[in-house]
């Protein structure tokens, strides 16, 4: 349990932060934040890729499919997040 939680941590914050490179502008967020948005994403890009590919995890729980797909879900969930939170992203 304590394994699932740590990855859970490490793979949100390794799709949170390429989220975050990948979004133009500047997100004035934290460390738990860009966390937080990743692991969502995780969520988001491991349903979206059940409902294409019609895959779940006893597929193996660490693919690059699945790194992939957490990007793409925590790009959605920050852009939704800037949009509703009202926050702008600042070109620079």
């Amino acid at each position: 349990m304590l394994g699932l939680i740590i990855s859970l941590i490490v793979i949100g914050l390794i799709a949170g932060a390429l989220a975050r490179l990948l979004v133009p502008g500047k997100q004035d967020i934290g460390i738990p934040m860009t966390i937080l948005i990743g692991i969502i994403g995780s969520f988001v890009g491991g349903f979206l890729g059940y409902l294409i590919f019609h895959k779940d995890k006893q597929d193996g729980f660490f693919q690059p499919a699945g790194i992939v797909g957490s990007v793409i879900g925590a790009i959605i969930v920050l852009l939704i997040y800037m949009r509703v939170s009202g926050r702008t992203a600042v070109r620079r």
